[in-house]
């Protein structure tokens, strides 16, 4: 018997509030042969990978770190062998989660609370650091909120939520075309191995502080529809048996919602 398809439910569904070409190219992404057939091995060679990684340098004496290495393999890795779709979906990611954290500081009405300004719009822009600026800018943002002094709130202000184009660089020759989570899976390997033990823990559990960060949003706009996109678990527990690309894709996936929440809101659609 004949049924509607996983991707024609997905493209309808109404709970999802991505706009529907983004929401496209997720969909397009996943239908990719590459997240068939070379997504399930590459994620258990991922784990492995990184729990030996992580194995040896808890055993080394010293503290080892390859900020510029990481840099410079991962944007190679993202033009030769990525798709140019999952390349703008991830630099997608780094601007929608920029406006998020800026929407936060600039309605906050707390001193001290700094706007980030990490708004990549290639391929390039991804190295120079801009993998650990991301990562830190939600703890900055956190930390600024819980220390400052709050002062009495205005209108709120989305005008920082436009999305600039994004140059994922398709008209390079690539090797291969990846899907966005095969991609996070194999590009986990060298975020494991060039940033230190405390770097890389910190990277991981900043995709639990979207707990927090959900949470702050419904406060600052009075809307209880940001909860329910919290991830579960609480933001006191650091976990170190994270499934890291899993978590990278799934944290990417609630941005969106969050951000596309916050467009409509800006429109006057409380829908």
């Amino acid at each position: 018997m004949n049924g509607p398809t996983v991707w024609t439910a997905i493209m309808a569904d109404p709970t999802v509030p991505i706009d529907r070409d983004v929401l496209a190219m997720v969909v397009a992404d996943q239908r990719q042969w590459t997240r068939r057939w070379l997504y399930p091995p590459a994620r258990i060679v991922s784990r492995v990978a990184v729990w030996l990684i992580r194995v040896v340098k808890a055993l080394l004496p010293w503290t080892f770190s390859a900020h510029t290495t990481m840099d410079r393999l991962c944007v190679w890795f993202l033009r030769r062998f990525v798709s140019p779709r999952a390349g703008e979906l991830l630099i997608r990611h780094f601007l929608i989660e920029t406006n998020l954290l800026a929407f936060i500081a600039r309605n906050s009405a707390v001193t001290g609370v700094t706007e980030p300004v990490l708004r990549p719009t290639t391929l390039a822009g991804l190295g120079n650091s801009a993998v650990i600026e991301h990562d830190v800018n939600v703890y900055d943002v956190l930390i600024a909120l819980g220390a400052g002094r709050r002062g009495p709130r205005g209108p709120l202000d989305f005008s920082m939520l436009a999305v600039p184009p994004v140059d994922a660089s398709p008209g390079l020759r690539r090797l291969l075309r990846l899907d966005i989570q095969t991609a996070l899976c194999l590009m986990n390997i060298p975020f494991a191995l060039c940033l230190t033990r405390e770097e890389y823990r910190r990277a991981v559990h900043s995709m639990r502080l979207d707990e927090s960060l959900m949470t702050v949003l419904a406060e600052l706009t009075g809307d209880d529809t940001f909860l329910r996109w919290r991830p579960g678990g609480v933001v006191v527990r650091v976990d170190s048996g994270l499934d890291v690309p899993r978590a990278v894709y799934e944290h990417a996936v609630v941005h969106e919602y969050a951000h596309a929440r916050l467009v409509n809101l800006a429109a006057g659609d409380p829908a």
